[in-house]
């Protein structure tokens, strides 16, 4: 076996489902999930429309390039979205979903037999750069979040030794899970320290399209742009559709930017038989070119987050997040663990410990005391649930 294996964390709904085993929750409350971070809202039918359409393209092998029209499609978006010009012929890439490419990327760009070889990433954070650091031979260094800086990235407590050992910085903006969206200033920050120090940065942007506010987040090829950054060295951005479109099981996303890095990705995938399918391509490209179903999808978020987000800001430290589908919550007593296991007792409403999505660095674990909610069910669903929340949190004071 790959002794690299014995490195990896349980992944946190594995460990939710072991402190959980043996609570029977109580049974005049129907069950309401908030810790996964699925979405639930229809698929659009556009898209089951051309997924249908595209089923005879089951009988050929897809290329891992992915086919013409599908690159230009999300390039066309890219411009439309970001301002940004990409050639489609080399500075982008499909992907199945982001989460994978997140993952095999760094089996790409990180060399682990390089003596003391790192990988930065946000602290709290998706566990997958983690453990794609860890399989790739790396150690990770984390980056606290800031509460009193609208949990921006304590970037400036990693180490000036630490930067000089990383190859890859993992950033995500919009934040999961605090929804923080990265201003140009910090962007800036961290190019410079690209170009000091040499190290790759992998930016996740699948909850780009889900805001609150009238303008949309700063991308990183867009930040690079303005920064006068051209051929965006050593930045790769990971968009998907899962989230802006409602199709996770579709497993659909881009991977753009440096060309160079592509060209090496193509290559990475080119073998690990990534490749997607025919009939996936041709309905991403009915998603990627549509922006109606995009903007009906951010309005029943917006109505969620504005009807639970008064709901809750009494009685938790929360607020509405710059953009995402979570609310980053503390929880009255500070204990995250022991909230989340006598909500779902008392209460049948299922949150995420904020310590299971972070890791102690510089003495603290940033999401202890916090819980995860992703509001992605629907407006009646969430509303509930929050009601709920509010008189466990009444009922237990």
């Amino acid at each position: 076996m790959n002794p690299l294996l014995q490195r990896l964390h349980p992944y946190p709904f594995e460990r939710l489902r072991e402190v959980t085993q043996g609570i029977v929750p109580a049974p005049q409350f129907k069950a309401i999930s908030l810790g996964i971070g699925e979405p639930r809202h229809p698929t659009p039918a556009l898209v089951e429309d051309a997924l249908r359409a595209a089923l005879p393209g089951l009988s050929v092998y897809p290329s891992t390039a992915g086919e013409p029209a599908l690159r230009e499609s999300m390039a066309a978006w890219c411009k439309r979205r970001y301002g940004v010009a990409l050639d489609s012929a080399t500075q982008i890439l499909p992907v199945n979903g982001s989460r994978e490419a997140l993952f095999a990327f760094a089996q790409t760009v990180v060399d682990g037999s390089r003596s003391g070889a790192t990988v930065v990433c946000p602290n709290p954070f998706y566990q997958i750069y983690e453990g794609a650091a860890l399989l790739a031979g790396a150690q990770t260094a984390f980056a606290n979040s800031d509460p009193s800086r609208n949990f921006a990235s304590r970037w400036e407590d990693v180490d000036a030794a630490t930067w000089a050992r990383t190859q890859l910085l993992y950033v995500c903006s919009p934040g999961n899970p605090t929804g923080a969206v990265m201003p140009l200033q910090e962007w800036q920050h961290l190019f410079e320290l690209s170009d000091r120090y040499g190290f790759v940065i992998a930016s996740d942007e699948c909850y780009s399209e889900i805001y609150f506010r009238d303008e949309p987040p700063l991308g990183g090829l867009q930040a690079a742009q303005a920064l006068g950054r051209d051929g965006f060295p050593r930045l790769v951005v990971f968009s998907s559709l899962s989230k802006r479109s409602n199709v996770p099981g579709l497993r659909s996303g881009f991977v753009a930017g440096d060309a160079e890095l592509i060209k090496a990705f193509l290559l990475y995938r080119t073998y690990h038989g990534s490749a997607m399918s025919p009939v996936v391509q041709r309905s991403s490209i009915a998603a990627w070119n549509d922006e109606t179903h995009v903007v009906a999808n951010r309005a029943l978020y917006r109505e969620k987050f504005a009807r639970v987000t008064p709901l809750l800001s009494p009685w938790m430290d929360v607020a509405l997040p710059d953009a995402g589908f979570y609310l980053w919550a503390g929880v009255p007593g500070g204990d995250d663990v022991k909230f989340t296991l006598e909500l779902l007792a008392q209460y049948n409403v299922a949150v995420l410990p904020g310590s299971f999505i972070a890791r102690s660095a510089q003495g603290q674990n940033p999401g202890a005391g916090r819980v995860r909610m992703a509001l992605v069910a629907g407006v009646d669903e969430c509303v509930e649930a929050a009601e709920r929340i509010v008189s466990f949190i009444k009922n237990r004071s």
